[in-house]
């Protein structure tokens, strides 16, 4: 009986998937068949749950199926990370679009990064206070206990290392390794292998222009390819979206989110809010929040539901060329520095709320001005080599509280509501890192300002 079951539930998501397909052949924006496939996945999974409940075996053995739609779409999104940015990144010196304002732009880039992330912890330190949040009034159970175990294991790993080892860590050792991904700093290790690449170019561009011009050539062949690839692999977003947020709604514990809800309503309220100083940024900037909002709707709606930062990538720098008028170099550098410098969501607001929740817990005092001002340093300091996947919060957690001081066990005290609030999270950081290309491009008079404004979106359409 439970294989038929699972077997109508299967059918029920190719119809589904079959309807957004039908909406692509009549040329439905991308935008409205991303949130068709998130509408549609919220309400079929809480019916999944609602009538097999989140532990039968009938529903898990149809997210599985799902997963080939979902996992399997962000496996492919993550495929082509490593490619994109190498060859994009390179493609931009040989294209001179990085040749003379890349120490200006990296240094622009990495200080809104770390900014907004010192900003985003100061919001999440008013949240906690806000809303009286205190950590000894979590309950432990059987899975937070194991939880806890892990989080010291690796609270061990991390105390290991010192700040100059930190940084050594984002320099390319391997860059053959970092091009697979393998390390949680690998995607800024290839950014830096691409520039010295683009450099080492300009350099025999001025001593031998014949072979310049030879490996530019097929540096523009490749970059072509893996643009293609891109699209691609973009086109079946509202498909992935489906069949993740299916999965999410299906199986969480709603039981747990009730209990830890003041926790997750602070949470979002300190995430809305940084977004909203985004939005107030760019507006400053003189760029219009409202055209950014619709144009980042499909980067932040894929981004919440995925949970990764690294497989939102492509969406992320697409958008921002074809949708925003960034640089191609800008937007590759600002998505990939994103992925492991300044994440607002994972290493900004999280860990500040968490620090003043548990700091009463260890005797100090989280209202005074010194361990307010001394935890938005540590925040923003650490927020270096946050990986861009999921778990990197609970890393940004513990490089913070172990550096403060404080206990750690309250990370894993939280993992009922882990993946709630993680999906807020992420897009937060993503939304983190496209501002920055947009004010970067902005301060260095490279924006596209007539794309920017344009109603029509290009890059998801194809």
């Amino acid at each position: 009986m439970s294989t038929l079951l699972t077997i109508l539930n299967i059918i029920f998501m190719l119809i589904f998937i079959g309807g957004l397909y039908a909406m692509q052949k009549k040329h439905v924006s991308f935008s409205k068949r991303v949130f068709v496939g998130l509408g549609i996945g919220i309400v079929f999974g809480l019916i999944l749950q609602f009538v097999y409940g989140a532990k039968s075996d009938v529903l898990k053995d149809s997210i599985e199926w799902y997963n080939i739609v979902g996992k399997g779409y962000v496996k492919l999104l993550q495929m082509i990370v490593m490619p994109l940015v190498f060859i994009s990144i390179v493609a931009a010196f040989t294209k001179m679009k990085l040749a003379n304002n890349i120490g200006k732009i990296s240094s622009l880039i990495i200080g809104l990064l770390v900014g907004t992330t010192a900003i985003a912890a100061a919001i999440g330190i008013a949240s906690t206070f806000a809303f009286h949040l205190d950590g000894s009034q979590f309950q432990q159970g059987e899975a937070e206990s194991a939880r806890i175990e892990q989080v010291e294991q690796r609270l061990g790993d991390i105390q290991n290392m010192t700040l100059p080892a930190k940084i050594l860590e984002l320099l390319p050792a391997n860059p053959f390794l970092d091009l697979t991904g393998e390390r949680a700093t690998s995607t800024i290790a290839v950014v830096i292998f691409s520039a010295i690449i683009g450099i080492a170019y300009l350099g025999v561009k001025k001593k031998s222009p014949e072979q310049s011009e030879l490996f530019a050539k097929i540096v523009d062949a490749l970059h072509a390819i893996i643009m293609r690839v891109v699209t691609l692999i973009l086109r079946l977003t509202p498909y992935g979206v489906l069949a993740i947020m299916t999965r999410v709604a299906a199986t969480s514990d709603y039981n747990a989110i009730w209990q830890l809800g003041k926790f997750v309503i602070a949470s979002y309220v300190a995430l809305v809010l940084m977004f909203v100083v985004h939005l107030l940024m760019l507006a400053f900037a003189g760029l219009n929040p409202i055209t950014y909002l619709k144009k980042a709707f499909p980067v932040l709606t894929f981004a919440f539901t995925s949970r990764t930062s690294a497989g939102t990538l492509p969406l992320n720098v697409k958008t921002q060329t074809q949708d925003m008028g960034v640089p191609e170099g800008i937007a590759n550098f600002a998505g990939s520095f994103g992925l492991s410098i300044g994440q607002n969501g994972c290493a900004g607001t999280y860990p500040a709320m968490l620090a003043v929740m548990v700091a009463p817990m260890a005797g100090v005092d989280p209202l005074t001005p010194s361990f307010i001002l001394t935890l938005i340093v540590v925040v923003a300091l650490s927020s270096f080599g946050v990986a861009g996947v999921g778990g990197g919060a609970t890393f940004a957690a513990l490089l913070v509280l172990s550096t403060m001081n404080l206990p750690v066990a309250i990370v894993g005290l939280l993992i009922s509501v882990e993946p709630l609030i993680d999906m807020g999270r992420t897009a937060l950081n993503v939304s983190g890192s496209m501002t920055a290309g947009l004010l970067t491009s902005r301060a260095t008079k490279e924006l596209d300002t007539k794309v920017f404004n344009g109603v029509q979106q290009q890059s998801v359409t194809v």
